[in-house]
């Protein structure tokens, strides 16, 4: 027999549906409904403080684990949000967007045989990252709600169950993608209670920390007691300030976990844009008016696409942050949800990802898809114009 030139470990995951639902947006003409991209501008000051930094010559290198003025106020948006202390100079290590962030926590901790619990349904990159760091990765499902307005759940048996001597990490990710869900204060510390019980780290992506509905409240799982010293606190610039192209991100951890992932990130990609990170301190000290504008204007979007969705036959989930629309399409009557997307991109003209990508087993997601909002006003009243197409069909 052949031996194999590819390492068995790629065959165990796609590619992005998310991304290959952007390219084919593109190339039928549809609104894209898909990638969680905003397509309107960033904030001005940030743009303009990035353009100063290119013109200052702030092109070269910055220190590998970033630059000293965005780790300091990372250390100090932290302790003001979150009541966390972080030293910027043991703590913190800026990386290119928390995408890689997530992936060099994850090999910096894993072994292999090591299992990694993972909510699902999950942003799609997590199942891959487990794989890619050694370990394996153990689903637990998060429950839809019985009404649109209820809450997404976990059963605390099942949870308890995927906990295990072999268990190195749980993957937490709240404000969540792609439900929306936000993790409450009793559901964290059952968490931290089998973290602390089963010697188990939590890396947890924060990055739609402030993008919150309805009351929600947003805690750091790193703030509760037992938990400073076992979480990998991982965020980023792009959804907060709209720039998610700019890929500068960062995890944020004890000092021997921090000197771990910062080996990790140096051979990995070495550093994040030296302008953008210069761009980013800037960006992290806007006033607390920003982030309040920034919850409002995501919450119309998000109740201007709902009305349009429920006119057409959507059972929606209604989100408590994040900036997604979770919905189940039973009652279109298609086989799954994968036809279901196809004939929305071709035919109607919107871009959605197939609710299967978020699932280890396909079927599980196999009626739900999921709609992105964090898009212009007149972009989403071009959606409902097209949604129109659906309802009348």
């Amino acid at each position: 027999m052949q031996k194999s030139n590819l390492s068995d470990k790629v065959g165990r995951f796609t590619e992005s549906v998310i991304r290959e639902m952007t390219r084919q947006a593109m190339l039928h003409g549809a609104v894209n409904l898909a990638q969680g991209f905003p397509d309107f501008p960033a904030p001005e000051e940030i743009k303009r403080a990035a353009a100063d930094a290119i013109h200052a010559d702030i092109n070269q290198y910055a220190i590998t684990w970033g630059a000293k003025p965005l780790r300091q106020a990372i250390a100090r948006q932290m302790k003001a949000w979150q009541g966390i202390d972080v030293d910027p100079e043991t703590d913190v290590t800026v990386c290119c967007g928390s995408t890689e962030a997530m992936i060099s926590s994850l090999l910096a901790v894993c072994n292999a045989g090591d299992e990694i619990v993972v909510f699902e349904p999950f942003y799609e990159n997590y199942g891959p990252d487990a794989i890619l760091s050694g370990a394996r990765p153990r689903f637990v499902t998060l429950h839809p709600p019985a009404n649109e307005n209820g809450e997404w759940h976990y059963d605390e048996a099942e949870l308890r169950a995927a906990f295990n001597p072999r268990t190195k990490a749980i993957i937490l990710n709240t404000p969540h993608n792609p439900t929306g869900k936000v993790f409450t204060q009793q559901e964290l510390e059952f968490i931290r209670d089998l973290c602390v019980e089963f010697n188990v780290l939590a890396l947890t992506d924060e990055i739609y920390e402030h993008i919150l509905y309805d009351g929600a409240r947003h805690i750091s799982i790193a703030r509760l007691d037992g938990m400073r010293d076992r979480t990998i606190t991982i965020n980023a610039m792009s959804k907060t300030y709209s720039v998610t192209g700019w890929r500068v991100g960062w995890a944020v951890a004890a000092a021997p976990l921090t000197n771990a992932i910062r080996k990790v990130h140096d051979f990995l990609t070495v550093g994040a844009p030296a302008p953008m990170q210069e761009a980013g301190a800037v960006a992290l000290s806007l006033p607390q008016s920003y982030y309040q504008k920034l919850a409002a204007g995501y919450r119309a979007r998000r109740d201007l696409l709902l009305t349009p969705l429920r006119q057409a036959g959507f059972r929606c989930f209604v989100p408590r942050g994040a900036y997604y629309i979770m919905t189940d399409i039973s009652g279109f009557g298609f086989s799954d949800d994968l036809a279901f997307t196809q004939h929305l991109v071709k035919e109607v003209g919107i871009a959605v990802v197939p609710g299967s990508s978020f699932y280890h087993d396909p079927k599980d997601g196999a009626r739900q898809v999921r709609f992105a909002f964090c898009k212009r006003d007149a972009t989403l009243h071009d959606a409902a114009t097209r949604l129109q197409r659906l309802a009348k069909g």
